[in-house]
């Protein structure tokens, strides 16, 4: 299984339980894996048979920036199901963190994987 990767896209967002993380924007971290054969793209050098890494991005990009979530949990898991349904993949790992969420971390988050 080939794999594709997206690593530490820092993005703005609202997320968090507390009012006053409802009013700022927090800068999370996301990494994205997709599991896909890239052998045919390869072969015949034509572009149809790969997957489209910008507009991937763009759509986790506009997602992350133009909605709110309360929970990293339902941030991801509404990412990986994006993935999924948008793209014909066989599976989608997701990272997420939220730097400075915990006082004496450098870094806190959740990592998933999700098959088609």
């Amino acid at each position: 299984m080939d794999k594709i990767f997206l690593k530490n896209l820092k993005l703005k967002t609202r997320i968090g339980i507390f009012a006053w993380e409802k009013q700022i924007d927090q800068t999370i971290n996301i990494d994205v894996e997709i599991g896909t054969d890239i052998k045919k793209a390869a072969d015949t050098k034509d572009i149809q048979y790969s997957l489209d890494y910008k507009t991937l991005s763009k759509m986790i990009i506009d997602y992350v920036e133009n909605n709110q979530h309360n929970l990293v949990e339902t941030l991801i898991e509404n990412i990986a199901n994006m993935v999924l349904k948008e793209f014909k993949v066989e599976y989608v790992t997701i990272s997420i963190s939220k730097p400075g969420a915990i006082r004496g971390s450098q870094d806190v988050g959740i990592t998933i994987t999700r098959k088609a």
